[in-house]
């Protein structure tokens, strides 16, 4: 079996040390562990490996600015009709012909799709298409 645990929120800039630290990383991956054990009994006994990828990892890896897969915070002033800036929320850029349709949209990469069709939606109306 794979299990997969995805933790949201972690920050990029630690204030007591650094993701580079592979005991830093360790710290974590333990106190998330941890929190799954306590849930799951014998948890921690059925892992034969463990992959962890920080903020930091996400970055160098996948090119994602500062690890954020959401493009953006997903902040009070970075949702709904202010994603991803106030005043460019209906996926229409500025710029002629350019729509946003990613996890910078509204409603972010935690809606699967859900900025893809929204987009799309932009798109057709923009081109007269019900």
């Amino acid at each position: 079996h794979v299990v997969q645990l995805f933790v949201q929120y972690i920050p990029y800039e630690l204030s007591g040390g650094s993701w580079r630290d592979p005991k830093v990383k360790a710290t974590f991956v333990d106190r998330v562990l941890d929190r799954v054990a306590h849930f799951c009994p014998n948890f921690r006994q059925s892992i034969l490996h463990c992959d962890a990828l920080s903020p930091l990892d996400l970055e160098e890896i996948f090119g994602i600015h500062r690890g954020n897969i959401f493009h953006g915070a997903l902040s009070l002033d970075q949702i709904f009709h202010q994603r991803p800036v106030p005043g460019f929320s209906s996926y229409q850029m500025p710029v002629k012909n350019l729509f946003l349709a990613g996890s910078g949209a509204h409603p972010g990469g935690g809606v699967s799709g859900a900025p893809g069709h929204n987009c799309a939606q932009a798109v057709l109306k923009d081109l007269g298409i019900k």
